[in-house]
């Protein structure tokens, strides 16, 4: 399974990018060397030495071109910089080097008698440049640049012009990855005048560092993750008020047109990201894009295109030439293949989505979600899907250098990752979701609703037609499209059903199922994990979870399941992939285990039918059955290690308790648990650890009011039930027979373990 794209990164990779720049750079004037860059290219990619050369100049000469032409010292703090820099050299003197180049970069913010001193953007660019290849080149030095914040701060600044944007970003960028506090961005002067004044390819690329301002900073400690931690970083988030990354939120949403830009960014075609920019102006950005050897074998296609076209070649203008940007004109037939412009357009849109993404999940939601609506983003991502976003590969589509076309780290792999995982945040809980389909589909929903005589759901009523998608097809059907064709194998099976599964969560609307059943949607579910037999977990667990909103009260969907697994073979199958992780599984079993205590309480002939037929119902509806969910759903938590992937384990044993409570057979169920641990020569083991699970809900679910009504929402069960079935089973009095310590025996009992974590 791939996670979202990195926000940030140094290393390998950003050392390759590095030495991509000193190699484009070439000299002091910041202009490339004359002469065929790509035989030097090629020179370099067969040697493995790069192009850059030797530093072989001598003080004197140095000390006299500076004084010519005004470079401030750099040129011998350079060549300082060089004999300093070498392994076991001494780390002090490059810092002292470092530390003067950084004080004549921020020169412009120094003033004397009342006028501010200026710098020529030409001298910025090449002390960023200097900046950023010594932070790759030597440890230590990014992470001393990062704890000076107001240097960090003046760096935005330096993006106001164009000639020094790229070499701030990538700069600003690296800076931030290892800066233990988040910058806040409200901090940063004008920040509202400084993005409004990006062009789209400016601010394409300031969603990388954006990605990491507006992302909750992770600890990267597995035992963090857990929801006694999560709840304890709460409560102390409470007095300390808003987190940097939810402050930098608001203060990007307050910026006129920032999410209607982004919008456009996200659905813009290739074709029209293509302007006037010249080869090396497009080139140079993927110097921030991609690693060295990735922009080494793009160069080399180019070359080799050329060379098919009566061996053109790039020739590069002589010194003095216009330059537009700091970048040289190149010959007007020189431009990058379409494959490139693709490749690019695809890094783009994975740094805005990302950004969308996190803006969607955050405090603001609904006023991204009400923008995002205006600006026709979901319209627009059907518009791009085929072509674009879910294109086939041909043999020359780009990936990185040393992957391939399925590995998680290509581009493309990446981009679908990203567009799935918004497509499931856009989509989770708001009535906005049913965007994702055009009018006919629309339509569709209410005829299937006026069909089973059952209301309208308000949502689908309430949705603005100019808002929706246009075409054939919604982007839901699309993505079920190509979910079905989907290799068993693949990555993305597990980001399709979560996006799939977050259209159906919330209150069960049964014309949302039958949408996606008449499109053979439970058929391939199963298929998937009877048929192909998925080993994979992740995979599992998110076709499980879907499987149970599908099939959830929908008697329909129980016909269907009950024609498919037609033989005790195939059921079999599908109860072992079930019992093999209860982790996984567990949402399903607690979806079935409410359709059936609704269907015996329906009295309909179809529904009188289904249960008489459907193994799965008959199996869940024996006792042992369930007591045997039950002992294994208690015993594979405890309060130390529940996150928030295996609280539903606990969550399903309740609906199992609430149900039983219902029919007045709650006590049956607590002896019969009671009975299971003497067997398992383990008395007083579960219930103890059950009693402590249950002090902790009521911890975790009475102070979030997001929680308890998703549970409410998803069992039909009024949360004022769960509460008080949760109270019942704590009551103290061991003379209640529905009480958890009414079935501990005295010298087994440890009911008041603290699990507070400090």
């Amino acid at each position: 399974m791939a996670a979202a794209p990195a926000a940030a990164g140094s290393g390998a990779g950003r050392g390759r990018r590095a030495a991509a720049t000193v190699a484009a750079w070439g000299g002091w004037g910041g202009r490339p060397r004359p002469g065929n860059i790509l035989l030097q290219l090629r020179q370099g990619q067969l040697t493995g030495r790069g192009l850059v050369r030797a530093v072989q100049f001598t003080e004197t000469f140095l000390a006299e071109r500076d004084k010519q032409s005004k470079w401030s010292g750099i040129p011998q703090l350079l060549l300082k910089l060089y004999a300093a820099s070498h392994l076991h050299s001494d780390f002090i003197e490059c810092q002292n080097i470092l530390k003067l180049l950084v004080e004549i970069l921020m020169r412009p913010t120094i003033s004397i008698r009342g006028q501010k001193l200026k710098i020529s953007d030409e001298m910025s660019k090449d002390c960023l440049s200097i900046l950023y290849n010594t932070c790759v080149c030597t440890e230590g030095v990014t992470k001393r640049l990062a704890e000076k914040n107001d240097f960090v701060i003046f760096l935005f600044t330096l993006m106001t012009s164009k000639k020094t944007f790229l070499q701030t970003a990538t700069l600003i960028e690296d800076i931030l990855g290892v800066k233990k506090e988040m910058i806040r961005l409200d901090e940063v002067p004008n920040l509202s005048s400084l993005v409004s004044n990006f062009d789209q390819q400016q601010l394409a690329n300031f969603c990388r560092i954006l990605a990491v301002t507006i992302s909750e900073m992770d600890t990267g400690n597995d035992d963090k993750h857990t929801l006694l931690a999560k709840n304890a970083q709460q409560k102390k988030s409470l007095s300390l008020g808003p987190s940097a990354a939810e402050i930098n939120q608001a203060a990007l949403l307050s910026i006129p047109g920032f999410v209607e830009r982004l919008c456009k960014l996200a659905t813009r075609k290739v074709s029209e990201s293509t302007g006037t920019a010249s080869f090396l102006q497009e080139l140079e950005e993927w110097y921030t894009w991609l690693d060295n050897a990735l922009v080494l074998d793009a160069l080399m296609r180019v070359a080799n295109e050329e060379s098919e076209h009566n061996q053109a070649s790039i020739v590069f203008p002589p010194p003095g030439a216009s330059e537009e940007n700091g970048l040289p004109h190149t010959s007007t037939r020189t431009q990058l293949p379409q494959s490139m412009k693709i490749m690019h357009e695809i890094m783009y849109k994975l740094e805005v989505l990302y950004v969308l993404c996190v803006l969607l999940m955050g405090r603001q939601r609904n006023q991204v979600h009400r923008m995002i609506a205006e600006f026709k983003l979901i319209p627009g991502l059907n518009n791009l899907f085929d072509k674009l976003i879910w294109r086939k590969h041909s043999a020359s589509a780009l990936v990185l250098h040393g992957h391939n076309q399925n590995c998680d780290c290509s581009p493309d792999i990446t981009l679908k990752i990203q567009f799935l995982r918004l497509l499931q945040s856009f989509s989770d809980h708001h009535e906005n979701k049913y965007l994702l389909l055009n009018n006919q589909e629309l339509n569709e929903l209410s005829a299937i609703s006026l069909k089973a005589n059952i209301p309208e759901v308000e949502a689908v009523l309430n949705t603005d037609r100019s808002l929706v998608c246009d075409g054939k097809r919604g982007l839901l059907t699309r993505l079920l499209q190509v979910m079905k064709k989907e290799p068993a194998e693949s990555s993305f099976r597990f980001w399709q059903a979560r996006a799939v599964e977050s259209f159906l969560r919330g209150t069960t609307s049964y014309a949302d199922q039958m949408f996606l059943l008449k499109r053979g949607l439970l058929e391939h579910i199963l298929y998937c994990i009877v048929d192909s037999e998925c080993k994979s977990r992740d995979v599992l667990q998110s076709y499980f979870d879907l499987l149970g909103e599908l099939m959830k009260f929908n008697v329909d969907a129980f016909k269907r399941f009950n024609k498919y697994i037609n033989t005790d073979a195939k059921f079999q199958v599908f109860l072992k992939q079930i019992n093999s992780s209860l982790v996984d599984s567990n949402m399903l079993v607690r979806c079935v285990t409410l359709s059936l205590d609704r269907f015996e309480n329906q009295v309909d002939m179809k529904v009188a039918e289904v249960l008489s037929e459907c193994r799965l119902l008959a199996y869940i509806s024996q006792v042992p059955t369930q007591m045997s969910f039950l002992f294994r759903l208690i015993n594979i938590i405890h309060v130390q290690t529940l996150t928030q992937e295996n609280v539903s384990c606990l969550n399903t044993s309740l609906v199992i308790l609430m149900l039983a409570r219902r029919k007045e057979r709650l006590p049956l169920y607590l002896r019969l648990l009671q009975r299971m641990e003497h067997s398992k020569k383990y008395p007083g083991f579960l219930l103890n650890n059950f009693h402590n699970l249950l002090r902790f809900w009521q911890q975790h679910y009475l102070h979030k009011d997001k929680d308890s009504t998703c549970l409410e929402n998803s069992s039909c069960i009024s949360f004022s039930y769960w509460k008080e079935t949760v109270s019942i089973l704590l009551n103290p009095d061991r003379q209640s027979p529905s009480a958890l310590v009414s079935y501990i025996e005295e010298p087994y009992m440890d009911i008041d373990r603290d699990f507070t974590e400090e």
